[in-house]
């Protein structure tokens, strides 16, 4: 690969603390170029070299062999950080892929649950386990009031701080703070936020604590905060399935995520009109960029009310 992008790919590790698979995937990139350039009969002696003209018909090869928009961005984005850290820090004079027009991702908009539609979800997991417990699904009282609390707790708690489900999955009892009423969370690239909890997690989530201990929970701080039935730390997978189940019983749409839990916490805070900013913080997210789609999605729902409720918004010509 050479020392250039072998030092590259150790500072992401390191300095910037990306994950194995974002490090592979700047690699995978970046010498996807250094091939692309090779068949197209250039020669490559080295990375100070490269300029614009082959930067623009690495793109151009891009968009004629079918790749996304989202796919090109990425890899533009991959080559520049990597041009951008050799001018930093090996003497490379220029950045090819800094100036070159710019590709705008076609973006969909995050799919989310009314206020009304939160409710409906929660309150159908207990009426689920009761009918599981009815229909021999769940095979004792205790294990069915065990599974109903703590899945409402999770819910409550994903929705209340706009928690990644890995974030909540991923804490344990010393992360968790009733009184104040906050949640340490582990984001990102090892990023700590704080999370607030509602008074409806809380509630919830005191509910679960006093059924914990019946698969061998404990109040230690490095014990996982979610267990399943075997005492272990729960996982995203599995409370996804569940999640599933409870979405058909309430007859909502079957494709909401535990992810879909987050982007309505964002939506809901930003239609009640909540900064921008402080709703990125609350996010963790690293670029007001990302935190701007989901104004589209309020913008959005207000049109929509707008479409429904106002006399002038069919062209409703009475009285003219």
């Amino acid at each position: 690969m050479g020392p250039f992008l072998t030092e590259f790919l150790h500072y992401l590790r390191r300095e910037r603390n990306y994950s194995d698979h974002t490090v592979e995937a700047y690699k995978s990139d970046i010498l996807e170029f250094l091939e692309k350039v090779r068949e197209c009969g250039e020669e490559f002696n080295d990375w100070a070299s490269v300029d614009a003209d082959q930067a623009r018909r690495f793109l151009s090869i891009l968009r004629e062999a079918g790749n996304s928009k989202r796919s090109m961005q990425r890899k533009r984005s991959a080559l520049s950080s990597f041009f951008r850290y050799m001018m930093r820090h090996n003497g490379i004079l220029k950045n090819p892929f800094v100036h070159l027009y710019s590709i705008k991702a076609d973006k969909p908009l995050p799919q989310v649950l009314s206020v009304p539609q939160i409710d409906q979800l929660t309150d159908v997991v207990p009426r689920y386990w009761e009918w599981a417990l009815a229909n021999g699904l769940s095979k004792t009282e205790e294990s069915a009031s065990f599974s109903a609390a703590r899945d409402l707790a999770l819910i409550e708690t994903i929705y209340s701080a706009g928690m990644r489900v890995s974030e909540a999955v991923g804490m344990d009892m010393g992360d968790i703070d009733l009184v104040g009423g906050v949640a340490k969370l582990r984001g990102k690239g090892k990023k700590e936020r704080y999370g607030v909890l509602g008074q409806k997690a809380k509630t919830a989530l005191l509910a679960y604590f006093r059924l914990r201990n019946m698969v061998g929970g404990t109040r230690q701080t490095d014990s996982p905060v979610f267990l399943n039935r075997f005492g272990e730390r729960l996982t995203a997978r599995s409370f996804q399935r569940n999640l599933k189940n409870y979405l058909t019983a309430a007859g909502l749409p079957p494709d909401i995520t535990p992810h879909k839990l987050r982007h309505s916490f964002a939506t809901h805070l930003l239609d009640a009109g909540v900064d921008l900013r402080n709703v990125q913080e609350m996010l963790g997210h690293e670029n007001l960029s990302t935190t701007q789609i989901y104004t589209h999605v309020s913008v959005e729902r207000m049109k929509k009310i707008y479409h429904t409720a106002h006399p002038r918004a069919k062209g409703n010509k009475s009285g003219s």
